[in-house]
Formats: structure tokens, sequence, C-alpha cells
């Protein structure tokens, strides 16, 4: 299986918004989101990466197939609890370029695709003059009783990458969770944020 990346800007988001709604509820099905998704949030949210020329989308194509992608846009451009979270932490949103998220089709991981994402994304980062990037990631207790097992966790990952955990840097979005019945309101969850200047 050969893979082709991309990176896509501003419209040229627009014709894979359809197939990255549907990789991203499947992938973030899985722990430690546990996300179950709706195709019509899907479609807002990343409509707002086709219309910011400073947003991004690295996209990982076999053949004519998305097999992956990951995201990036100034903090000001994310959903508001982003930048206040960053500002609560002492860092100015400004100066952040934000990782929204990184999705991969089980079959093309450990390829290090990963690296290849954050490679882009820090290109472009630096590219618009953001001095620091970050992400955030859901927590989820050690003792979780749906972690599969063999889970690796991909901190190992962010670390070889530079980046550091900052501990009490969180924000806090709502999902409704796999196995919730659809009426159930959604759960708040708990991210903490990982940075690298």
């Amino acid at each position: 299986m050969s893979v082709r990346v991309e990176r896509l800007r501003g419209a040229a988001v627009a014709p894979i918004v359809d197939a990255l709604a549907a990789l991203r509820i499947g992938v973030f099905r899985d722990y430690p989101y546990l996300y179950d998704g709706t195709v019509a949030y899907e479609a807002r949210y990343l409509a707002g990466y086709a219309a910011d020329p400073r947003a991004l989308v690295v996209a990982a194509f076999d053949g004519d197939a998305l097999v992956g992608a990951s995201t990036a846009l100034p903090a000001r451009g994310h959903d508001p609890t982003i930048a206040e979270a960053l500002a609560g932490g002492g860092l100015d949103p400004d100066r952040v370029y934000y990782f929204g998220e990184s999705v991969l089709d089980a079959r093309y991981r450990g390829r290090g695709l990963g690296h290849v994402f954050f490679d882009h994304r820090e290109a472009v980062a630096a590219e618009l003059g953001s001095p620091i990037t970050a992400f955030c990631a859901v927590d989820r207790a050690v003792d979780d009783p749906r972690r599969p097992a063999g889970y690796r966790p991909l901190d190992e990952l962010w670390r070889r990458r530079g980046y550091r955990r900052l501990d009490g840097v969180q924000a806090s979005m709502s999902w409704r969770e796999v196995g919730d019945p659809p009426t159930a309101p959604e759960r708040a969850h708990t991210l903490t944020f990982w940075i690298r200047p």
C-alpha cells in the first residue's frame, strides 16, 4: 500500500470533508475517546477548517481513499475553550498554532505517518510565525475498565517530538460516548495540553 500525503488549506479542504468526517467518527469510537459522533456535527466542525486560510489539513491517501488526516489552526480559530484554557495556563493563545487531531485507519499505523503529520503541521506553524505548537488529549484513568489489553498511549511519541505535558492546563469538552443512549446528555471530558515551544 502506497500512501500519498498532501497539505490542504482553505477551500481545498472542502472536497474531503465527508470522508474526513467518516474517518474521525470511526477512529474516535475507539478508546480512549469512545466518541459517538454524528455526521452533522462533524460537517459543522470541519467547515471551520475549510473557511480559515490559516488552517491546515494534512491528508493521507491510498489511491483516492482518505486513510488518515491531521489538522491544525491558530488557537483562536478553534473552539473558544481552547484559547481560554491556554490563557488560563499563562500562555498567549495568539502565539499558539493548535493541533486539532490526528486520525489514521488502523491498517496504516506503525509506518511513521504520525511523524509525517507532525512534520507538516510544525512546518506550517513556522511559516505562519507561530512560535508555539500545542494540542490536548483526553484524560482517562489508568485503571479504566474500558482500556483494551495492550493499549499503548502516544505519550512517548509526543515526548520524542519535543512536547511536554502541561499538567494543570486543561480544557473541558463534551460528547456522547459509545454505548450511551441516544437521548443521554453529552458527558464532560477533561483534556490536558501538550506543548512544544
